[in-house]
Formats: C-alpha cells, structure tokens, sequence
C-alpha cells in the first residue's frame, strides 16, 4: 500500500494534468477498494456478462471495521508521510493557481470528491480544516465564478471537514463562511443544484454540536493564512467566543460546541426566515432524531 501512495503522490505534485489525472484515479481505486465488495459469487459473475453489469457494493460499516485493508489504511493515515487528505488538499493548490478551464474544472471536482473520501474513512485528517489556509480554500472555490459542479462537491467536502468537528465549524465561522454561502444563495445566477445543495448544508450547521472531549475539542489558534489567500480584512475573525467557551488555567481559550439557537442567531445576519429552517429541521429530521 506505501508503494501505491508513494507513486501516487508522485503523480498529484505534478504540473502536468495527465500525470495529475493518474494520481487521483490511484487513489480513487485504492479507496474503492477499501470501500467496495467484489463479487462473491460464479453465477454473478456469469450474469454481468449477459446483463448490464451492477456497480460493486459498498461494504457494511460492521465489514469495513475488520477489514485488513482499511486497518492498514488507517494507520497508515495517522502518519504525515502517508496522508491522503493532506496530499490531496495540496493538489487542490495548485489547481487552484491555473485558473478555469475545462480539464482544470474536472481534475478540481475529482480531487473534491476524493477529499470527501479521504475525511470519511479517517476521520482525524479532519483536523486539517481547523487552519484557515486549508478552510479558505473551500470557501474560495464557493466564488460563483466557479461552475456549479465544483460549487457542489465543494458543498459536500465542508460537510465531511465540518462533521463531528466543533473546531473547524468556529474556523468556518470565524472566516465568514455563512455571509460566502448565504451570498451565494442569493445569487440570481446560482443553479437550482447548487441552491438545493446549500439548503441542506444550512440544515446540517443548524444541528447542535456535540462536545468532544480531548485535545481535539480544544480551538487552538490557527495560523494566519498568506496574503493570497486571506479574504479581506474585513473578514479576519472578529466574532465573539461562544457563551458555552472558557479559559484554562493557563489563560488559552477554548471553543467549545454551539446549540442551533446560538447558530441561528448567526445565521439570522445574513438570511431570512431562519426560523423556518430550524422549525423543518425540528419536524422533519433529516439526519436522524437528535435532541434539541
């Protein structure tokens, strides 16, 4: 598994799309094979020849769990060396820096999609998105200039970075990641797609957060991120701490977790009828039953 990253890794620091393309389809095939079953049976295999042939299917979590290739794979991801998400959010740089294009555009989505992956079976690469460089990049790719499939994928990977992670939700929030996607809500020339999508991402921030106890659950200071990056000084975090936040003993706030009222008087700046949302979130309960 070293060899395949190591090759791989090779191919997404490259400056030739080509090779860039490889990388992220290596990695693409070592995750679907982590995450898919292959086919049990003779006569499955006998019918996808006389049939359109099914996509593999996704391992149970139960299967995942003891499964020898996702073990190696994660404790391989606990390393710097070998960390997918670190390596592939460096790739999303420097595609960043070519401008748009065709080929660019796909090779960005791609690399979003795989990033989802990447935080979802290794949960603490989250802990990338506590920085404001590597947040920054996300919010900067919600630009309606960029095409509606990058907006999207770029939706879904702030939903992977944010979850579980009260941390990463105050760097969010600290970099005015609502006013960038309320703006973008209320762009006549966003796609219905998108609108749906950033709906169902307002629905995920209103949920209560859960406090995570650790070293992880404590908001350490993020470094400043390079002039290019930064949004505008008008965005450097100026809000104040949550009224659940404390010092220590050593005088270091931490950030602690946010409960949905507290996120909707947030959001209530920049949107509307936020109540209507927190109202159908409480009916409906899209993400399961969760105490309010």
């Amino acid at each position: 598994m070293e060899n395949l990253l190591a090759h791989s890794f090779d191919y997404l620091s490259s400056y030739e799309p080509s090779k860039i393309r490889k990388g992220l389809r290596q990695v693409e095939g070592l995750l679907a094979q982590i995450c898919l079953s292959k086919t049990k049976s003779t006569s499955d295999r006998r019918r996808s020849y006389l049939a359109t042939e099914t996509p593999p299917v996704p391992k149970a979590l139960s299967e995942l769990r003891d499964d020898p290739a996702f073990r190696e794979f994660f404790k391989l991801q606990d390393g710097f060396q070998w960390n997918v998400a670190m390596r592939l959010v460096s790739c999303l740089e420097h595609l960043l820096g070519r401008g748009s294009n065709g080929t660019n555009d796909m090779l960005i989505v791609c690399t979003l999609d795989l990033i989802q992956g990447a935080l979802l079976l290794h949960p603490p690469s989250r802990t990338l998105f506590n920085r404001e460089i590597y947040m920054n990049l996300l919010l900067d790719l919600l630009d309606p200039i960029n095409c509606p499939a990058i907006q999207s994928a770029t939706l879904l990977t702030l939903v992977a970075a944010l979850l579980d992670c009260p941390a990463n939700t105050r760097t969010f929030e600290d970099l005015d990641g609502l006013l960038t996607v309320t703006s973008l809500f209320k762009q006549r020339a966003t796609s219905r797609e998108v609108k749906l999508k950033l709906v169902e991402f307002l629905y995920f921030y209103l949920m209560p957060e859960t406090p995570i106890l650790g070293p992880s659950a404590r908001g350490s200071a993020s470094p400043s991120p390079p002039p290019g990056l930064q949004r505008s000084p008008s965005k450097l975090p100026s809000r104040p701490m949550s009224q659940s936040s404390h010092t220590s003993g050593a005088g270091k706030t931490i950030r602690d977790t946010r409960t949905t009222d507290e996120k909707q008087a947030l959001l209530g700046r920049y949107l509307n009828n936020v109540e209507d949302l927190v109202e159908d979130l409480k009916e409906t309960a899209p993400f399961g039953a969760t105490v309010y």
